[in-house]
Protein backbone atom coordinates (compact mmCIF):
# COMPACT_ATOMS: atom_id res chain seq x y z
CA UNK A 1 0.00 0.00 0.00
CA UNK A 2 3.28 2.69 0.71
CA UNK A 3 4.76 1.73 -2.53
CA UNK A 4 1.23 2.29 -4.12
CA UNK A 5 0.77 5.58 -2.90
CA UNK A 6 4.79 6.30 -3.44
CA UNK A 7 4.49 5.80 -6.76
CA UNK A 8 0.83 7.81 -7.11
CA UNK A 9 2.51 10.41 -5.66
CA UNK A 10 5.42 10.22 -8.07
CA UNK A 11 3.25 10.61 -10.99
CA UNK A 12 1.65 13.47 -9.76
CA UNK A 13 5.03 15.10 -9.43
CA UNK A 14 5.52 14.36 -12.28
CA UNK A 15 2.93 15.77 -14.30
CA UNK A 16 3.09 18.98 -12.40
CA UNK A 17 6.99 19.57 -13.33
CA UNK A 18 6.21 18.35 -17.11
CA UNK A 19 6.39 21.18 -19.47
CA UNK A 20 2.92 22.15 -21.00
CA UNK A 21 3.11 22.76 -24.55
CA UNK A 22 1.60 26.64 -25.18
CA UNK A 23 -0.45 27.34 -28.17
CA UNK A 24 1.49 29.37 -30.41
CA UNK A 25 1.07 30.59 -34.00
CA UNK A 26 2.89 29.77 -36.84
CA UNK A 27 3.33 32.24 -40.34
CA UNK A 28 4.55 30.80 -43.27
CA UNK A 29 5.34 32.89 -46.51
CA UNK A 30 6.45 33.57 -49.67
CA UNK A 31 9.56 35.27 -50.61
CA UNK A 32 8.40 38.19 -51.68
CA UNK A 33 8.43 39.68 -55.05
CA UNK A 34 12.21 38.86 -56.62
CA UNK A 35 14.10 40.61 -59.35
CA UNK A 36 13.84 38.67 -62.72
CA UNK A 37 17.92 38.63 -63.00
CA UNK A 38 20.43 35.57 -61.77
CA UNK A 39 19.90 32.67 -59.78
CA UNK A 40 19.76 33.85 -56.47
CA UNK A 41 17.74 37.50 -57.22
CA UNK A 42 17.34 40.33 -54.71
CA UNK A 43 13.87 41.83 -54.00
CA UNK A 44 12.48 44.05 -56.61
CA UNK A 45 11.39 47.25 -55.28
CA UNK A 46 7.40 46.60 -54.50
CA UNK A 47 9.31 42.78 -52.64
CA UNK A 48 11.19 45.59 -50.20
CA UNK A 49 7.48 46.97 -49.95
CA UNK A 50 6.09 44.01 -49.25
CA UNK A 51 8.58 42.84 -46.94
CA UNK A 52 8.15 45.79 -44.94
CA UNK A 53 4.23 45.08 -44.71
CA UNK A 54 4.76 41.85 -43.21
CA UNK A 55 6.95 43.52 -40.62
CA UNK A 56 4.05 45.86 -39.80
CA UNK A 57 1.38 42.58 -39.70
CA UNK A 58 3.66 40.83 -37.45
CA UNK A 59 5.30 43.56 -35.51
CA UNK A 60 2.52 42.98 -32.27
CA UNK A 61 2.60 38.91 -33.06
CA UNK A 62 5.56 38.21 -30.80
CA UNK A 63 7.34 36.28 -33.06
CA UNK A 64 10.38 34.63 -31.25
CA UNK A 65 11.97 32.67 -34.00
CA UNK A 66 12.33 33.80 -37.60
CA UNK A 67 13.40 30.66 -40.53
CA UNK A 68 14.55 31.07 -43.66
CA UNK A 69 16.16 29.48 -47.10
CA UNK A 70 19.41 30.15 -47.52
CA UNK A 71 18.49 32.48 -50.61
CA UNK A 72 19.06 36.19 -50.81
CA UNK A 73 15.14 36.41 -51.52
CA UNK A 74 13.84 34.60 -48.57
CA UNK A 75 16.56 36.29 -46.13
CA UNK A 76 15.46 40.03 -47.10
CA UNK A 77 11.83 38.75 -47.14
CA UNK A 78 12.57 37.56 -43.17
CA UNK A 79 14.97 40.45 -42.47
CA UNK A 80 12.06 43.61 -41.46
CA UNK A 81 10.65 41.11 -39.25
CA UNK A 82 13.65 39.65 -37.60
CA UNK A 83 15.03 43.08 -37.58
CA UNK A 84 12.07 44.76 -35.59
CA UNK A 85 11.92 41.88 -33.19
CA UNK A 86 15.33 41.45 -32.58
CA UNK A 87 16.06 38.13 -33.66
CA UNK A 88 18.51 36.34 -36.03
CA UNK A 89 16.86 34.73 -39.31
CA UNK A 90 17.61 30.70 -38.53
CA UNK A 91 18.32 29.11 -42.15
CA UNK A 92 16.88 25.57 -42.62
CA UNK A 93 16.46 22.77 -45.24
CA UNK A 94 13.76 23.17 -47.88
CA UNK A 95 14.40 19.59 -48.80
CA UNK A 96 13.98 18.67 -44.88
CA UNK A 97 10.51 19.85 -43.84
CA UNK A 98 10.27 17.29 -41.68
CA UNK A 99 13.01 18.72 -39.63
CA UNK A 100 11.92 21.94 -39.55
CA UNK A 101 8.17 20.90 -38.15
CA UNK A 102 9.63 19.19 -35.58
CA UNK A 103 12.02 21.99 -34.52
CA UNK A 104 8.74 24.66 -34.81
CA UNK A 105 7.17 21.97 -32.50
CA UNK A 106 8.67 21.68 -29.80
CA UNK A 107 9.89 25.67 -29.39
CA UNK A 108 7.88 28.27 -27.67
CA UNK A 109 6.90 31.43 -29.58
CA UNK A 110 5.96 32.40 -32.68
CA UNK A 111 7.09 31.92 -35.25
CA UNK A 112 7.72 33.03 -39.11
CA UNK A 113 8.21 30.90 -41.87
CA UNK A 114 9.18 32.16 -45.28
CA UNK A 115 10.23 30.17 -48.30
CA UNK A 116 9.07 29.56 -51.62
CA UNK A 117 6.17 29.08 -53.97
CA UNK A 118 6.78 25.20 -54.32
CA UNK A 119 7.37 24.86 -50.46
CA UNK A 120 5.22 26.92 -48.20
CA UNK A 121 1.76 25.42 -49.38
CA UNK A 122 4.01 21.64 -48.27
CA UNK A 123 4.98 22.96 -45.15
CA UNK A 124 1.24 24.23 -44.38
CA UNK A 125 0.02 20.94 -45.19
CA UNK A 126 1.19 19.52 -42.27
CA UNK A 127 -0.68 21.03 -39.91
CA UNK A 128 -3.65 20.54 -42.08
CA UNK A 129 -4.28 17.39 -40.54
CA UNK A 130 -7.53 15.34 -42.60
CA UNK A 131 -8.45 18.93 -43.59
CA UNK A 132 -8.00 19.97 -47.46
CA UNK A 133 -4.58 20.31 -48.67
CA UNK A 134 -3.05 23.75 -50.44
CA UNK A 135 -1.54 23.40 -53.97
CA UNK A 136 1.55 24.96 -54.69
CA UNK A 137 1.79 28.50 -55.50
CA UNK A 138 1.75 30.07 -58.53
CA UNK A 139 4.71 32.27 -59.73
CA UNK A 140 2.65 35.31 -59.44
CA UNK A 141 1.10 34.46 -56.23
CA UNK A 142 2.88 36.70 -53.33
CA UNK A 143 -0.06 37.43 -51.30
CA UNK A 144 -0.87 34.38 -49.33
CA UNK A 145 0.43 34.71 -45.36
CA UNK A 146 -0.63 30.97 -44.08
CA UNK A 147 -1.56 30.99 -40.02
CA UNK A 148 -1.19 27.82 -38.51
CA UNK A 149 -2.15 27.42 -34.91
CA UNK A 150 -0.61 25.38 -32.69
CA UNK A 151 -2.62 23.88 -29.65
CA UNK A 152 -0.94 20.85 -27.72
CA UNK A 153 -1.41 18.24 -30.09
CA UNK A 154 -4.07 19.91 -32.07
CA UNK A 155 -3.50 22.65 -35.08
CA UNK A 156 -5.74 24.70 -37.92
CA UNK A 157 -4.29 26.66 -40.57
CA UNK A 158 -6.34 29.32 -42.20
CA UNK A 159 -5.03 30.91 -45.84
CA UNK A 160 -5.06 34.60 -46.05
CA UNK A 161 -3.87 37.18 -47.72
CA UNK A 162 -1.80 40.41 -46.91
CA UNK A 163 -4.88 42.49 -46.67
CA UNK A 164 -6.94 40.58 -44.10
CA UNK A 165 -4.38 41.86 -41.71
Amino acid sequence: MKNLLLLFAGILLFAACSTKQTSKTIYIVRHAEKQLVGNDPELAQSGQLRAKKLAEILADKNIKHVYSTDYVRTRSTAAPTADAAGLTIEIYDPKNHDALVEKIRNQEGNVLVVGHSNTVNQLANYFVGDGEKYGDLTDLEYDYIFEVTLDGSSSSVVRKLYKDF
